[in-house]
């Protein structure tokens, strides 16, 4: 029930920072296309709360809320402040992918399989490429592809463009390491 009920608040943010800008006539292709990272984790987010016996939900929702998602409540890009709804968008958003993470693993025992880091890794740098595209194509910059954040950010120390995409990319896999290490013992004990 929990579940459902976060996989629901997900959902209505989504809806929000989709409609939002419409409503407000702000709406472009170069800025409010959903194609952040974020944008994307909430959606499976709220996709894994609804459906928690899906093992890739779980893991996206997982790796990403925690390795990405978790930077972006560090250290967030925005524009506006309190009390503005973007910013409720994105506080509300950014903490209930996080909390989502947490809940389906830690409370509910939904456990990443065997070989989830290369997996949730090869549909990121996929992910990426595609967003690299658009970028190309509608000359935007979603996931800060061709240039860092105007606001201090874990990318800001990762080297020049475009050094710091392989710089990030590489610190995304040590971070996926890092997430999927509690659960390398459970596997060997589970396959043994």
């Amino acid at each position: 029930m929990a579940a459902r009920a976060l996989a629901l608040i997900l959902v209505v943010d989504a809806a929000v920072f989709a409609i939002d800008p419409v409503i407000r006539h702000t709406w472009t292709a170069r800025a409010s296309l959903p194609l952040s990272l974020c944008d994307v984790a909430l959606v499976i987010a709220a996709a894994a709360c609804w459906w928690p016996r899906q093992p890739l939900l779980i893991e996206l929702t997982w790796f990403w809320g925690l390795a990405g998602t978790l930077q972006a409540v560090a250290t967030p890009d925005l524009t506006v402040g309190f009390p503005h709804l973007e910013f409720f968008e994105y506080v509300v958003g950014h903490l209930g992918i996080v909390i989502a993470a947490l809940y389906l693993v830690v409370g509910l025992g939904y456990r990443p399989r065997a070989r989830a880091v290369p997996r949730v890794f090869a549909i990121t740098v996929l992910y990426t490429g595609f967003v690299g595209i658009m970028d190309a194509v509608l000359n935007a910059d979603y996931m800060f592809l061709a240039s860092r954040p105007v606001h201090w950010s874990l990318l800001s120390v990762l080297g020049p463009w475009p050094w710091y995409i392989l710089s990030a990319a590489g610190l995304a896999l040590v971070l996926l390491f890092a997430l999927d290490a509690p659960f390398r013992a459970g596997r060997r004990t589970a396959s043994a």
